[in-house]
């Protein structure tokens, strides 16, 4: 199906370059708009009102955001993001657009191309979606049914579950195959963008054993996974909306499941809370796993973490902002031994970054952060054995690993390679012309300026978190190292304004 494009990027190179690669496509497009700025952005979108969006994150400010939010809610368009950071700021950012895919800049063409033809394919099943018969509906039972509140009817005695497979793709064969099989008690089939809601009538008393029955002549015929969820609840006195609503909520419990599986559920879950963000003990316990390279431990955190969950479970977005939030620490460690330099580690962080955000089954995640991590410390062992011979490489690695010790000393790191304090500090001055208190203050205003940037934690917290007991000091040290106080630094980035002194 042909579709209107909007491309939106404050880079006129990348603009022209993005929309060079979708004409040049195979992609079927009617049109193509380009804007430059967010208010160009608005007012191009509520003139064309365009399928689909690829939209730079970095062009919306904080204030704006909240409306860019209830436009894309209204419309509901196929919404691609992208971005020049790939941090868990920008990532929960995109996990609460529900994006179809946020790319990291620069951009890979291939992974364009695979976007694009992500969001074609999604368009595709959209359009094929409205466009499908109902043969197994009945007239007193319609998608308004679903879709808005009522009050109760003939349509609403019934029982309800839902379908889904794994590869959204699939859900217009999955419509096809529900379609054909013969439920008994069957009071209508309707098939949306993300899966396929079947009605029984009231009086079913086999609803699951069939639902089971119907998976196992699914996998015969299919590869792809499917979960179903069957709503067992009391339900006679909801509305079918209130049905679908509360079923549609039951089936994100795939997240924490699985597929191939049929799950009853007597009530919509209610999810439970947990931090998304590690705290400075996780933090700690988490540089500690990677410089040792633990694996083990590592291994037993992430499942201890995220595999032993229980009613209640946590809200998906907020364990996905959580793995993002380790996947940052897994970061700093690979910089701490150059692997982002290398463009095989580089794109293995990109595609478990990828999977956090839309991997469809929690498991799959952790198993790939747990393979992401072995490889990254065979990388670190190789690195360190090049450098082994040099103290002065150690001690540094050493000192970056370990900043955040308020109490790190010259005879700590000394003592880690194995030198007497004097000589190691000569050798520093030689090879840096930097002292060890100068070396030291510089990795921690790295990463001050990296929290500042990147999170809203205040000055307290992220002077405790770079080594800092009092945060007067850490704001001396700050204002004389980088020429600003850590205020005047955090606002000067434009998404930061008054409204956020809180913050500071």
């Amino acid at each position: 199906m042909e579709g209107k494009w909007l491309i939106a990027d404050r880079d006129l190179n990348e603009r022209e370059g993005l929309k060079w690669l979708l004409k040049t496509s195979s992609i079927a497009v009617s049109e193509i708009f380009l804007a430059a700025t967010y208010q160009e952005f608005i007012v191009t979108f509520e003139k064309e009102s365009p399928d689909i969006v690829l939209l730079e994150l970095d062009m919306i400010s904080k204030e704006e955001w909240s409306g860019f939010r209830d436009l894309m809610q209204i419309y509901d368009p196929i919404l691609l993001l992208s971005s020049a950071e790939a941090t868990f700021e920008k990532a929960r950012l995109a996990i609460d657009m529900q994006a179809l895919d946020l790319m990291i800049k620069p951009f890979s063409t291939t992974k364009v191309k695979s976007a694009f033809q992500k969001a074609s394919r999604r368009l595709s099943t959209k359009f094929q979606t409205d466009s499908f018969h109902l043969p197994h509906s009945h007239k007193d039972i319609s998608y308004e049914g679903l879709f808005l509140s009522q009050q109760e009817s003939t349509a609403d005695h019934v029982k309800i579950a839902a379908l889904q497979t794994e590869c959204i793709e699939m859900v217009p064969t999955l419509y096809s195959f529900i379609s054909e099989y013969p439920f008994m008690d069957s009071r209508g089939i309707f098939a949306l963008s993300d899966m396929v809601v079947l009605l029984f009538k009231d009086t079913c008393r086999n609803m699951t054993e069939q639902c089971q029955k119907a998976m196992r002549k699914w996998e015969e015929e299919y590869s792809d996974p499917l979960a179903i969820v069957v709503h067992k609840g009391n339900t006679s006195a909801m509305t079918l909306n209130q049905k679908y609503l509360q079923t549609r909520k039951m089936l994100e419990f795939t997240y924490y499941k699985g597929y191939r599986q049929v799950v009853e559920l007597e009530f919509s879950p209610e999810w439970g809370h947990i931090d998304p963000f590690l705290t400075p003990p996780e933090q700690r316990e988490w540089v500690d796993m990677l410089t040792n390279l633990n694996l083990e431990k590592i291994k037993k955190w992430l499942y201890d973490e995220f595999l032993h969950l229980s009613d209640p479970y946590p809200d998906p977005g907020l364990v996905r902002i959580r793995l993002t939030s380790i996947l940052a620490q897994v970061r700093r460690f690979m910089k701490t031994y150059n692997l982002n330099d290398d463009p095989s580690h580089e794109q293995d962080y990109r595609t478990i970054f990828n999977s956090i955000l839309y991997d469809t089954v929690l498991y799959r995640t952790v198993q790939n952060l747990i393979l992401f991590s072995q490889k990254i410390f065979v990388g670190a062992e190789i690195s360190m054995q090049k450098v082994k011979q040099d103290p002065i490489e150690m001690g540094i690695s050493y000192m970056k690993a370990n900043f955040f010790n308020n109490s790190l000393r010259l005879e700590d790191v000394a003592q880690y390679v194995d030198r007497n304090p004097s000589y190691f500090s000569h050798l520093l001055i030689t090879k840096t012309g930097s002292s060890f208190t100068e070396v030291l203050a510089a990795i921690r205003m790295k990463e001050a300026k990296r929290l500042l940037n990147e999170t809203r934690k205040p000055v307290k917290e992220i002077s405790m978190l770079t080594g800092y007991q009092n945060a007067n000091y850490f704001s001396r040290m700050f204002k004389e190292l980088c020429g600003m106080t850590p205020r005047e630094f955090r606002l000067q980035k434009p998404e930061w304004n008054k409204s956020d002194k809180r913050t500071v």
